[in-house]
């Protein structure tokens, strides 16, 4: 059993995404013919078939917003997968989603500065356990290592 908790892009989030993405662009569906894209909203590869989108997220800027913090030139966007049309959310499945490639544990502060950075094989309790036990750490984001592409958040327990 895990004892972290991966964050998928939260519905009401989702909602502001699928009109206006946080670069200001409206929506803009596709067919997803071969499947596998990273869908942050179900933490979940997409399926040969599925409407889905590419939007531009700010992740850090929106948890700034929550918690009154000033990431200044942290703050960043970029490109992330999303389902076009509302989902059922994760399924619910123990474990960490996209593991099978390297990953890095990207660590932040409560002022949204980045603390530094682990290259992982697959994210894991020890992973999240050796960022969280720095105790100014505030938020962990687990990005791609191919392409630093937002994967999905961890706060603390």
């Amino acid at each position: 059993m895990t004892t972290y908790t991966a964050l998928p892009v939260a519905p009401v989030v989702l909602k502001e995404l699928r009109t206006a993405d946080d670069a200001g662009r409206p929506l803009s569906p596709f067919t997803d013919e071969e499947g596998g894209a990273p869908l942050r909203c179900c933490l979940r590869r997409s399926e040969p078939g599925e409407r889905i989108a590419l939007v531009s997220y700010a992740p850090l800027r929106r948890w700034a917003a929550e918690t009154g913090a000033e990431p200044g030139a942290y703050d960043e966007q970029g490109p992330v997968f999303i389902h076009a049309d509302e989902c059922a959310g994760p399924d619910g499945h123990d474990g960490y989603p996209f593991t099978n490639t390297h990953r890095t544990v990207r660590r932040y502060s409560a002022d949204g500065h980045i603390l530094g950075g682990e290259l992982v094989a697959a994210p894991d309790d020890d992973a999240f356990r050796n960022a969280f036990d720095d105790p100014s750490v505030a938020l962990v984001h687990v990005r791609a290592v191919e392409y630093g592409c937002f994967l999905y958040e961890v706060r603390r327990p």
